[in-house]
């Protein structure tokens, strides 16, 4: 699981945990699926741990 704190900030552009990360692919990412008319989320079911990242594409 994604703890909620950094959950919370994942679509920002630049935000990253890693020392040598960019921070832009899931926020670009996003931005791209949703000028396609689509979506990117974040949906996790922290009863069963797992974290899943859901792309709609129309």
């Amino acid at each position: 699981l994604i703890p909620d704190d950094i959950a919370s900030h994942i679509f920002i552009p630049f935000f990253t945990t890693k020392p040598e990360g960019s921070g832009i692919g899931l926020s670009l990412s996003r931005q791209i699926m949703r000028v396609s008319g689509g979506s990117l989320s974040l949906h996790q079911d922290k009863a069963q741990g797992i974290t899943t990242f859901r792309i709609i594409i129309p």
